[in-house]
């Protein structure tokens, strides 16, 4: 069935919120567009206008953060892209003929037309890709439900057709694509084609004509767009810069890739009211019209996690409360695994002591409220294929650590019982999240458990996920520097002007030009110091590059471009379009595989002892008080061991002494910007030297063994629930706000702690206002 045909009938008054930026390439254009999309969209929103579209060259990267900005200022978000069309099919790809490509803009109507936009660049990506990412006519017809089609700049197959003076082929193009689209083709005419544009393109001018009589001819409505690649109209020095770094040339070349002759600016609504409504009122309309057409809804925040294959007559719940109850046996009973696999629930619970049943049934508990059953018994099944296949896996790192259930289940080979880790801070009972277990495998067989996946959940459902790299103060000082021809030592100079990160978070080169007195001496003294400074100042945080990150694995509960759409990165592997963020914000299930060369040289070291000694060791039962190692460590021969080598950390070592595993602990904990302000006081309090001590008696438990010195977000947990009577929900948002510094949180938590232990443990209020 035809849908209703749209032309709107022109308005009495055109305003602002009559005009819909269709056409705008945002910093995921990648080295083209500057646009940053929070910018982008408060720009909107001050302009009156009341929804915006992103087309980014070949990518939906960009997506759902646009969505997300979007929404949050109840603008309307068109989510397209701009594609490339091959001359040819898109499987052709001989470089006398196919190097050429076409520019076509699509937009989602609806869900159903935000699915093929997925499908479509993945097939670009996977398939299509030549030079850019292409799609062709065929593979646009199958999944053309659902899209709106914009005939594209003059680099669109209308426009070139224009161009070269070839109507007829430019009208057979566009039956073609009226044929299959209907009333959802639109030619698109450019601002800068208008007589009246202050950098008007005479060539352009010319194309727009034709398009209009074209549109007359065929019953084809028009639409104005600008062709965005920056915000604003001063934007557009410094994305002639990034055009320059994207192609390696100084800004002073004359052969070089530029942009300079047009405004490709995000059109102020007024001015194109003023340039377009006499005469042509229906190319704006017209945006507005589509714009009221598309509605999508993307929903996140949901819990996407597969479905674990379990024996018949067992549900994911069953099966790992089975496992789970088995892994106890092995752990806590010395039952042998074989043995162990005959025992019931029943029969397991018996063996455990009260606090070991109580914790477990808790913890299962949490996991079957919040659904993740099934999210277990897939980590735990592949680290179990691996260990059993001889890979070498760390023994738990991060929150992860905290649950017996992972212990039970071999995830993990830490005992939470024996170093007071809480369930809590993996999972906060308060809080539906989904969980996340770093894996840390030897970095030689990383690419085997991926495999395995791969094959266990099939290829269709499990990606690599896609990294951005950023451009930093530094580099971006760098960058514009090189583009400028500023000498490399100036240039090294001013970069190393700009303060380092404090506590691994970047200062923003705008704050440091205010804040730092050499800096801002510099920008207001040297000419050419504030031109690189300002041109920094614009680059800073614009993605410079993409890859694969180094850990990320998504595994999805159906086809994975259902969900995300997908590339082909340098490496050859095939990772989502969306990047951590996104990825985590749709619920799919996200896997951290990170290969170590630690875990790599402890394989190695065992089979050489194996083959020189004769001796098979397990690293797992490796005793954790050995006299002659705690020696090594006390003369802080430490060299090649991981996190415990650097010269600082040494020199700790020597003063600290160790004698129980705890010490070594906390020191790797506590050397970090940050809590190393403590680590004096630590080794002076081990030492006697410095009295230990406790604000409230019931802080002794939880800081005991750090002497009195609070090291561990743990320890802030417990002293929480033991002072002022936390939930272990409670605690763990106290921590996270604490880590985080969210000030709402710490605000509304500080009151609570320090009310909860002056009724719960009869705390001095002042005491606990200064703890």
């Amino acid at each position: 069935m035809r849908e209703q045909q749209t032309v709107p009938k022109p308005a009495a008054k055109i305003t602002a919120r009559d005009v819909v930026h269709l056409h705008n390439h945002t910093q995921y254009s990648l080295l083209d567009g500057l646009t940053k999309i929070p910018a982008l969209m408060d720009y909107v929103k001050e302009s009156g206008m009341e929804a915006v579209a992103i087309t980014d060259h070949g990518t939906l990267s960009g997506l759902i953060e646009f969505y997300k900005e979007a929404k949050a200022r109840d603008i309307k978000p068109i989510l397209g892209m701009e594609a490339y069309i091959a001359p040819r099919g898109m499987q052709d790809k001989d470089p006398s003929k196919d190097k050429v490509y076409f520019h076509l803009i699509l937009l989602a109507m609806n869900n159903t037309g935000y699915q093929n936009l997925m499908r479509l660049s993945t097939e670009a990506n996977l398939n299509g890709y030549y030079y850019k990412p292409r799609i062709d006519r065929q593979l646009l017809e199958k999944y053309n439900e659902g899209l709106i089609v914009l005939s594209g700049c003059i680099g669109g197959e209308v426009g070139d057709s224009l161009r070269q003076q070839q109507y007829d082929q430019a009208k057979a193009t566009a039956s073609w694509y009226k044929s299959v689209f209907g009333d959802r083709y639109y030619f698109e005419v450019q601002d800068h084609g208008h007589p009246d544009h202050p950098s008007k393109w005479d060539e352009q001018v010319r194309v727009t004509e034709q398009t209009f009589k074209l549109a007359q001819e065929l019953d084809i409505p028009c639409v104005v767009t600008s062709d965005a690649h920056y915000l604003r109209h001063e934007d557009q020095e410094a994305h002639e810069i990034l055009l320059c770094v994207q192609t390696g040339s100084f800004l002073s070349d004359t052969d070089r890739m530029s942009l300079k002759e047009f405004e490709l600016h995000v059109t102020h609504p007024d001015e194109i009211i003023a340039r377009w409504s006499k005469e042509h009122p229906e190319v704006i309309t017209n945006s507005r019209a589509i714009a009221d057409r598309c509605e999508i809804d993307i929903e996140l925040g949901k819990i996407l996690i597969p479905k674990f294959p379990v024996p018949k007559g067992k549900t994911e719940k069953s099966y790992l409360h089975q496992l789970v109850y088995q892994g106890l046996a092995v752990r806590y009973a010395d039952v042998e695994p074989e043995a162990s696999e005959k025992l019931s629930i029943a029969d397991v619970k018996k063996l455990m002591p009260d606090n070991i049943n109580q914790r477990v049934e808790y913890e299962l508990s949490v996991i079957d409220n919040m659904g993740f059953n099934g999210y277990f018994l897939i980590i735990s099944d592949f680290i179990n294929w691996g260990k059993d296949e001889g890979i070498v896996f760390g023994p738990g790192r991060g929150s992860a650590a905290g649950s017996i259930i992972a212990y039970a289940l071999k995830i993990t080979e830490l005992d939470p019982l024996t170093y007071d880790l809480l369930f809590e801070r993996f999972l906060n009972p308060d809080r539906i999240s989904m969980p996340d277990i770093d894996i840390d495998i030897q970095d030689t067989r990383r690419d085997e458990v991926i495999q395995y996946c791969v094959e266990k959940y099939g290829s269709d459902r499990v990606a690599n996920i896609v990294t951005f790299g950023r451009m930093a103060a530094r580099n971006a000082v760098r960058d514009v520097a090189r583009v400028l021809q500023v000498p490399y030592a100036e240039a090294d100079r001013l970069a190393k002007m700009i303060p380092p990160p404090v506590q691994g978070r970047h200062i923003p080169l705008e704050v440091s030009l205010k804040d730092n007195h050499d800096l801002k001496t510099e920008y207001e003294q040297n000419e050419q110091s504030k031109r690189v400074f300002d041109l920094a100042t614009q680059l800073e945080g614009t993605i410079r590059s993409h890859g694969v990150h180094a850990a990320g694995v998504v595994i999805a509960p159906d086809e994975i471009v259902k969900f995300t759409p997908l590339e082909l990165a340098q490496k050859g592997v095939v990772s989502t379009q969306y990047s951590m963020g996104p990825v985590e914000e749709l619920g799919l299930l996200k896997m951290d595989f990170l290969g170590l060369s630690n875990l790599t040289i402890i394989k190695n070291t065992l089979r050489i002892i194996k083959k020189v000694y004769d001796q098979d060791i397990d690293i797992n039962t490796i005793p954790l008080d050995d006299k002659k190692t705690f020696e090594l460590f006390q003369r802080g021969d430490t060299t090649g061991v991981f996190q415990l080598e650097s010269a600082g950390m040494r020199r700790y070592l020597k003063e600290l002494k160790p004698t129980v595993f705890d010490d070594i602990i906390a020191m790797v904990a506590l050397y970090r910007p940050g809590p190393m302000q403590f680590i004096d006081s630590f080794i002076k309090r081990k030492h006697g030297e410095e009295q230990i001590t406790y604000f409230h008696p019931k802080m002794q438990a939880s800081l005991e063994t750090t002497y009195g010195v609070l090291v561990y977000q743990e320890q802030v947990m417990q002293i929480s629930k033991d002072l002022s009577g936390f939930t272990g929900g409670e605690a763990d948002t106290l921590r996270k706000g604490i880590g985080k510094k969210i000030p709402e949180v710490m605000a509304k938590m500080k009151t609570r702690f320090i009310e909860g232990a002056v009724e719960h443990s009869h705390a001095n209020q002042k005491d606990m206002e200064k703890f």
